[in-house]
């Protein structure tokens, strides 16, 4: 049985990321995501947030489509988004190994994550960016 990787989304760029745990769910890797309301998304946050409520109000609501609220379901969205889950084996297994966390739970206190440095804010010094946790309060997320 597989060993999973943890990785801590502090301070990730959220597409990144994103990109880089597709590639590896796809390989048959199992991936846990802690701290999902802490990565970054880039842009202006007036801009970001427009075009998330725009999205969220698209459509007729009883039909869909459904846009979540909450960070740890943006996340899995994105990574979704990214995986072709619906076509082939691989893509639907790959979405199923997926775990995402607000903050780190009881069952992985202690336990060593890793990070990505293609994917930090801090190295690529970014301008102008919001975190995850901002967003999700803004369109109207409550935990």
């Amino acid at each position: 049985m597989a060993e999973t990787i943890i990785v801590d989304a502090t301070n990730l760029i959220l597409g990144r990321m994103c990109s880089l745990i597709a590639k590896m769910l796809v390989e048959g890797e199992k991936v846990t995501i802690i701290n999902a309301e802490k990565c970054i998304i880039t842009g202006r946050k007036r801009v970001t947030i427009e075009e998330f409520k725009k999205r969220r109000n698209r459509g007729i609501t009883p039909q869909g489509p459904y846009y979540p609220k909450m960070p740890d379901k943006i996340v899995r969205r994105t990574i979704r988004n990214m995986i072709d889950y619906k076509v082939t084996a691989r893509g639907k297994k790959g979405y199923k190994n997926l775990k995402v966390f607000i903050s780190v739970p009881f069952e992985l206190e202690g336990k060593q994550a890793i990070t990505f440095e293609k994917a930090n804010i801090k190295k690529l010094k970014v301008p102008k960016y919001m975190i995850l946790e901002e967003l999700s309060k803004e369109i109207g997320a409550r935990w």
